[in-house]
């Protein structure tokens, strides 16, 4: 006789012999007695999680798109070996998407009395903080039918730092330091620099910097060289501002000014000046100041990590007043802003002033290359007409561009990838016109 439904289940657990319909208590409970004494004998086995041992150990920092180790040591202070299944937590932000669930799951096993790292590879997304959440543990018995679960808190900060991508870049920009530097033989003179040594004269050297005295008593002419000056004062000024917050490919404005900054404190800090941060939008957000030449890039990628754009207005006045309080002696303020036409006319002009006339001013702006290739488009109406949008905005921000260096301001205005080694290219020129 064929058995359907919960009787061919008891008749397939050995409680209902085959013919009978009815099912037989006693052989149910024949059946569950041992399977309940096998799950308590397997919650017995299983290792307590609530007296396990939990440490960290591993970085504490890592640069955006690298990836940084924590490692989890778990002691088993019990008399019955651990196995079990951990999940340690952090924010979603810690990985690329798709990988959180491989990364932060473990399997382990400890036995009585030891110990067992284990290590979680962290790939954050983002910048700044990134704290762990709790570590979750589920004990399993020998047999893997009961298992015990508890959460426990292990506190550990990994702060995610700017990649400072354009450090590529440093290499060449130091050898052009080195030429006005005096340390190789293409030397330059310019207003305001300090006389350096004597050299043999070699065609193409400017005349005026042949030295007449010391020609005379040398059977060959001798040219002055000149080195630009040191220990000028350069202040780097972050907008944190709503404009800040625009992308500009994958990134915001803000990530592309912080790389730029960087690469111009670690080439003016091997150029012996001294360099100090200020960001700002309508308070200040971050402020560094007299660190010496080895602490100046640490110091500012530290101060950068947990920046972020603010969807406020910059206060164009107070930027100036605190900028003018962080640098009370000339300086070069490199102004790390939009062109946008409207932030400029009505914030920045009217205040520009107070900053020129005791400061070289540098503004530097991060331009969107997809309006560049906007404006190149043709073949249909729409892509005309996203030409003439594109040409449109151009010419307002060469218009804004063009006021700012009426008021005697060097304009740097290049794409992301092109923005740092350009702004270090204009630090170089005006070091070498003596302008600093």
């Amino acid at each position: 006789m064929a058995l359907t439904g919960r009787a061919a289940l008891l008749a397939a657990l050995g409680t209902l012999p085959i013919g009978i319909w009815e099912p037989s208590w006693t052989g149910i409970l024949a059946v569950n007695a041992p399977i309940a004494l096998a799950c308590a004998c397997d919650a017995a086995l299983a290792a307590p999680v609530r007296r396990l041992g939990l440490t960290r150990s591993g970085d504490t920092s890592v640069r955006l798109g690298e990836t940084a180790d924590v490692t989890l040591t778990v002691t088993n202070p019990s008399g019955r070996p651990l196995r079990a299944r951990l999940r340690d937590a952090w924010p979603p932000s810690s990985w690329e998407p798709g990988t959180e669930v491989a990364a932060s799951r473990h399997r382990l096993t400890v036995p009585a009395g030891e110990r067992r790292r284990l290590t979680t590879r962290l790939r954050p997304t983002r910048r700044g903080d990134r704290q762990a959440d709790r570590i979750t543990i589920r004990s399993y018995g020998p047999l893997g039918l009961f298992a015990r679960q508890g959460s426990h808190k292990v506190p550990w900060t990994v702060r995610v730092l700017p990649p400072f991508t354009s450090r590529k870049h440093l290499p060449s920009k130091l050898a052009r330091l080195r030429e006005l530097d005096g340390r190789t033989s293409v030397l330059t003179r310019g207003e305001g620099t300090e006389f350096d040594s004597l050299r043999e004269y070699v065609p193409g050297d400017d005349t005026r910097s042949i030295d007449w005295r010391a020609t005379a008593r040398r059977t060959t002419v001798a040219v002055r060289t000149w080195r630009p000056e040191r220990d000028r004062h350069i202040l780097l000024v972050l907008d944190t501002g709503r404009t800040s917050a625009g992308r500009v490919g994958d990134a915001p404005r803000l990530d592309a000014s912080m790389d730029a900054a960087l690469l111009l404190a670690a080439l003016a800090a091997r150029a012996g000046d001294r360099v100090d941060l200020l960001a700002y939008d309508r308070r200040v957000r971050a402020l560094v100041q007299s660190r010496a030449a080895g602490e100046v890039l640490p110091s500012l990628v530290n101060a950068m990590a947990n920046l972020e754009p603010e969807l406020v207005e910059t206060d164009a006045r107070g930027l100036t007043a605190t900028a003018l309080r962080t640098a009370p002696r000339r300086s070069l303020i490199v102004l790390l802003t939009s062109l946008d036409a409207a932030p400029i006319e009505e914030g920045l002009l009217p205040v520009l002033p107070l900053l020129t006339q005791r400061h070289t001013v540098l503004v530097a702006s991060v331009a969107d290359p997809h309006i560049a290739r906007m404006a190149k488009a043709r073949g249909n109406t729409e892509a005309v007409y996203e030409a003439a949008a594109a040409a449109q905005a151009q010419t307002e921000r060469h218009r804004t561009a063009e006021q700012l260096q009426r008021h005697g301001v060097t304009v740097v205005d290049a794409t992301p990838d092109e923005l740092a080694p350009a702004l270090a290219d204009a630090y170089l020129a005006l070091k070498a016109a003596g302008r600093l």
